[in-house]
């Protein structure tokens, strides 16, 4: 039986996340360095640059025999764990990632201890039909979590685009 590639985030040395990506590339490791757009406020104008939204955190996609090959490249530091364990990120979430930041720009990122509250699917929008884990909603901003990255992220969603669960759904 073969096992497929999964998700893995590294740690990158500070500021290093773009480098590292190249890095990776240049290996042909398939990696993901998530991008926000951001507006910068000089003095004499307004710019758009593009900025790691995890700091110093790269995402590899490979075969868990490979991780070792990781520790070659000039700028990580070392992989995420858990338990002791190389964490694995679910391809749902990277993918949330990848829609939610396609969709949004000056996105925020907070770190959370996850805590389940209400589950909920989106109904509209570009994440429309995702579930995920309601952490807080004011006025309309809602956040919502990514478990396995024990991350939240948050932006402008409508609450009339948001449908709770039924409790027999959510477990």
């Amino acid at each position: 039986m073969e096992q497929e590639d999964k998700w893995f985030a590294v740690y990158t040395k500070p500021r290093w996340e773009k480098k590292v990506a190249e890095e990776l590339t240049k290996l042909q490791i398939e990696s993901y360095c998530p991008l926000n757009r951001v507006v910068r406020n000089w003095s004499d104008r307004k710019k758009t640059v593009q900025v790691p939204l995890f700091t110093s955190y790269v995402f590899v996609h490979l075969h868990q025999n490979q991780v070792q090959e990781l520790y070659k490249v000039n700028g990580i530091l070392n992989l995420v764990n858990w338990l002791g364990k190389p964490a694995v990120i679910k391809d749902a979430e990277i993918e949330t990632i990848k829609r939610f930041l396609n969709e949004h720009t000056n996105v925020q990122l907070e770190k959370t201890n996850v805590n389940i509250h209400d589950s909920v699917r989106i109904t509209a929008g570009t994440l429309m039909d995702n579930q995920g884990t309601v952490v807080a909603i004011k006025n309309n901003t809602v956040r919502m979590a990514l478990p396995s990255l024990g991350y939240t992220l948050y932006a402008e969603i409508s609450k009339e685009s948001i449908a709770k669960m039924p409790a027999s759904l959510t477990a």
